[in-house]
């Protein structure tokens, strides 16, 4: 694959560094909690339907060890529509602002508008996480780039409402590097610095349960595209599939899919379980760091 000698990077990137913030993979991984201010998502358990409520979520989530929350106004589930880029703002601005104003903690903005990061960054956001890969939206790539933040890159096939009828690959793994790849390349075109960027595998964005499986298991062969790797397996239907269990019942499996996601390389958990994640990371850190002497 010729794209891929072009944006593999052979000097990994394990810092990132922007103004006075920074995000040091070389300390340990990184939790980010989940804040979605929308009336549908998913999981129950993770709404939020007032700037209110988002607030003393974040505070619950700051106060259980998350690195970075991650505040998003558009439900990406399957199935999902679009929201108005106006209604997107009124969602997750007043959000930002208050938690700003309390908390030094780091902030992404999940959507897939310019207009929407370009407001949240403004009100306080460091950083963007777009499921599309700078696919749906080329002015949000100039926007990134402009403000020199970091990105997000996640892989999805389709549109969240259609992106789970019929998924096929040939090779998972294969088409997901070369995929992530290409949106690199545009990244990169568009003036966003390769020291900007982090990649995500897209679990459940187009992928069938054997994809999803497959891509943890292999979660390696990410890694060597020499980008930091976030994943997100909170919850998820495939975790549901496997352990038979409603999306309120998939803790455990959550955690276990975290500490094989962490064993395999990956550097952001995005959870709606700070918790239990960031217990997840202490586990990992205190095995990985300790001196293994044989007989």
């Amino acid at each position: 694959m010729h794209s891929k000698s072009r944006s593999r990077n052979f000097h990994p990137i394990r810092r990132i560094s922007w103004g006075d913030r920074a995000l040091d993979f070389e300390k340990r991984p990184y939790v980010m909690g989940i804040l979605n201010c929308t009336p549908d998502s998913f999981y129950p358990g993770s709404r939020v339907t007032s700037v209110d409520q988002a607030v003393q979520r974040a505070m619950s989530m700051i106060e259980a060890g998350a690195d970075i929350l991650d505040v998003g106004g558009e439900s990406t589930r399957p199935g999902s529509e679009t929201v108005e880029t106006a209604e997107e703002i009124r969602r997750v601005v007043p959000v930002i602002e208050k938690i700003k104003e309390r908390w030094p903690v780091l902030l992404s903005i999940d959507t897939r508008k310019a207009e929407v990061a370009d407001k949240a960054l403004e009100a306080g956001a460091d950083l963007v996480n777009d499921i599309s890969a700078l696919r749906d939206n080329p002015a949000l790539a100039e926007c990134i780039a402009a403000r020199d933040v970091p990105v997000i890159l996640m892989h999805m096939r389709g549109e969240p409402k259609n992106m789970q009828e019929n998924p096929f690959y040939d090779d998972v793994v294969a088409e997901i590097l070369e995929e992530l790849i290409r949106s690199v390349d545009f990244a990169r075109s568009c003036g966003i610095s390769e020291r900007r960027i982090i990649v995500d595998p897209g679990i459940g964005f187009g992928k069938r349960l054997q994809d999803n499986l497959t891509i943890l298991r292999n979660l390696p062969d990410l890694c060597s595209l020499g980008y930091p790797v976030a994943i997100g397996l909170s919850r998820k239907s495939f975790i549901g599939m496997v352990l038979d269990k409603p999306v309120d019942e998939r803790l455990i499996g959550t955690v276990a899919a975290n500490m094989m996601a962490l064993m395999n390389g990956a550097d952001i958990l995005r959870v709606h379980d700070v918790a239990e994640a960031v217990d997840t990371v202490k586990m990992f850190e205190a095995v990985r760091r300790t001196g293994v002497r044989r007989g």
